[in-house]
């Protein structure tokens, strides 16, 4: 819409406020049951204007519940909600703090069926059962998560076992879990788990949810020794990507996934070389070849997070160095941060 456009649309509105302010303080002032049902039908009157109805809410947007990582530096580990129409249905990893971040953002779980999983690494899963819990003790009736994530690892040499996602959700919520009674504490619960095959040459995106135009498409990244996921949510035209943690090894899938997607979320946790420790650099992606990522893949804006201290401590040179490749936007997530691609 053009300035003049929107420069009319406020004028209109602004007049349709003033007068419905005019009519309802005529009618308030006179003390006769009729003016007051008038005042009632001017209210109603004014409110169902189409001028004074609500915005509808954006196709996608993304509610931040941690934007840290392991360590205990006063934000959650990594977490977001993604609300679908205005509503949160799409969970994607559950690092501790989130909980409570949760609870700050007075955000719901009611609606909450798609839970993404990048990697089972503690600071992205180690909030799931509370999460879970809170989801069933939030509204009646039978709840059914569909859960993705990684393939497993058997942990060969010095490289860790991890399991699969669905031997995960066995291990903490199955007949012998360690949770097993949520199945049917509050409300009963069914959980429904899905595995991502670990990377292959040349693998292509994957569709693992369809429902009307909403689209997630889900693709093996690469992450050090852990099996890991690169996620991307489609609707009504807007997208968002989740890299998840990620190495060089993931990138050329992670370009592929997010080509001209409206919103890119990246984990920064290293500087560029050498400002961090070497070993990071194997499970990480420092902020130049971030830069050169975006670019490539054409994202319309990038949102940073999984912030280390390191990395918040410095921006400048963060941005700096992204700067070299990537002219979009960009911002560092902050827990609490909503965000629309």
């Amino acid at each position: 819409m053009s300035s003049a456009a929107n420069g009319w649309r406020e004028e209109r509105e602004s007049d349709a406020m003033a007068y419905c302010t005019v009519l309802l303080i005529g009618h308030m002032t006179k003390s006769s049951t009729s003016s007051l049902f008038a005042a009632i039908v001017s209210l109603l009157l004014c409110s169902s204007s189409p001028l004074f109805a609500q915005a509808p809410s954006p196709p996608l947007e993304l509610l931040v519940l941690g934007s840290g990582g392991p360590g205990a530096a006063g934000r959650a580990a990594s977490s977001y909600l993604v609300f679908v129409d205005g509503v949160g249905r799409v969970l994607v990893d559950a690092g501790p703090g989130s909980f409570a971040r949760m609870g700050e953002a007075k955000a719901s779980l009611t609606n909450t069926d798609l839970v993404l999983l990048t990697h089972l690494h503690i600071d992205h899963v180690g909030e799931l059962p509370g999460l879970f819990k809170a989801r069933a003790v939030s509204g009646s009736g039978p709840i059914v998560f569909n859960v993705w994530g990684p393939g497993g690892s058997p942990g060969q040499g010095q490289d860790a076992y991890f399991p699969s996602t669905r031997e995960f959700m066995q291990l903490v919520f199955g007949p012998k879990g360690a949770f097993a009674y949520l199945s049917d504490f509050a409300s009963p619960v069914s959980i429904h788990a899905h595995d991502i095959a670990a990377p292959v040459a040349h693998a292509a995106a994957e569709q693992i949810f369809k429902e009307g135009d909403l689209l997630i498409q889900a693709i093996a990244g690469h992450h050090g020794d852990a099996p890991a996921v690169i996620y991307r949510i489609d609707h009504g035209g807007k997208s968002v990507t989740f890299s998840g943690d990620i190495d060089a090894g993931g990138l050329p899938a992670l370009r592929g996934i997010a080509r001209d997607t409206d919103l890119l979320v990246v984990n920064s946790v290293v500087l560029d070389p050498p400002g961090s420790p070497a070993i990071l650099y194997t499970l990480h992606t420092p902020p130049l070849a971030i830069g050169q990522l975006a670019k490539a893949a054409s994202a319309h804006g990038l949102l940073l997070s999984h912030l280390s201290p390191s990395v918040d401590e410095g921006r400048d040179a963060v941005l700096k160095s992204i700067r070299r490749h990537y002219q979009g936007p960009v911002t560092f997530a902050s827990d609490g941060l909503r965000a629309r691609p």
